[in-house]
């Protein structure tokens, strides 16, 4: 084959995201073994080379070439300045789906009420570059100290106020900190590096590969609802279900009956298929769904 000594350097984030990151390959359908030491994982795609990185690393190792493709937040692309592609955004965080923010926190008993007291203070975060551009954004002078972790417990004894990550708020309230302001709004990162982004045959590939893990992202808190449905019910059915649901109606042959099935979000259904079965729908089965391409 032609390509096959080609291989796609492709870096997954090691840390808190490494667990979502694996469990959605492994929905996308890929086998993956993580070794007990090292950072190349084993993985049953011959044409890519999967490499275990801390995501704060990913952004510049794609930039200077020595890896085609990764994935990190958007917030180390930006705190790095890395120069990359951006392929697709896959929003997951560490614990569900969804964006996470840095915030701007300080003790409660803190004089610092507004962004504006912050005026020659100390400000511990690990995302320095990032801070540091907001502080200039709101004509503000203070000192960026880089935090080695644990930087909820620098105020007020080692800092006057923190730039934190923060994705429920719980380890914030646990210390006792306020919320001044979000800093920066993230989310997870497809990305991939110019050179390879001008190859067609690694283009493709990434572009693959995004695509079956946007797919499993789009389906998570997604299930799918099939059913019987008599024909003078079909009006009450369509008025139930949202406007927007793509609907697969198909007519049971020498019955008045339909069967009809559409995807909807799981908090949905302990509404709707009650619903349902009050108009008349008829063995109504709820089945999980594990990837959804649109």
């Amino acid at each position: 084959m032609e390509n096959s000594n080609k291989k796609l350097r492709f870096g997954v984030p090691k840390g808190s995201l490494q667990e979502s990151t694996l469990n959605i390959f492994k929905q996308a359908g890929f086998d993956i073994d993580v070794p007990e030491r090292g950072y190349l994982l084993k993985i049953d795609d011959p044409e890519i080379e999967l490499f275990l990185i801390r995501p704060q690393e990913i952004p510049k190792y794609i930039e200077r070439n020595k890896l085609d493709g990764g994935i990190s937040g958007k917030d180390w692309i930006l705190e790095t300045k890395a120069r990359v592609v951006e392929v697709c955004d896959l929003k997951y965080a560490k614990q569900e789906i969804k964006e996470v923010r840095w915030v701007l926190a300080v003790h409660p008993n803190s004089r610092i009420k507004t962004i504006q007291d912050l005026e020659g203070k100390i400000i511990s975060t690990e995302l320095v570059n990032v801070t540091k551009t907001y502080l200039k954004k709101h004509k503000i002078k203070a000192r960026v100290e880089f935090s080695f972790g644990a930087t909820e417990v620098k105020p007020p004894l080692f800092a006057d106020a923190i730039v934190d990550l923060i994705e429920t708020g719980k380890s914030l309230r646990a210390h006792n900190l306020e919320i001044l302001d979000t800093v920066l709004v993230s989310s997870t990162k497809l990305i991939a590096n110019s050179k390879s982004w001008k190859d067609n045959w690694r283009k493709e590939k990434i572009q693959d590969l995004a695509l079956l893990l946007q797919g499993v992202v789009s389906g998570v808190g997604e299930v799918n609802l099939i059913m019987h449905v008599p024909e003078e019910k079909l009006k009450l059915v369509f008025k139930l279900l949202s406007k927007s649901t793509t609907v697969d109606v198909r007519k049971v042959v020498g019955m008045d009956y339909f069967d009809i099935s559409f995807n909807c979000r799981v908090i949905e259904t302990r509404d709707l298929i009650p619903n349902l079965k009050k108009i008349g729908c008829e063995d109504i089965v709820e089945y999980p769904t594990s990837l959804i391409v649109k």
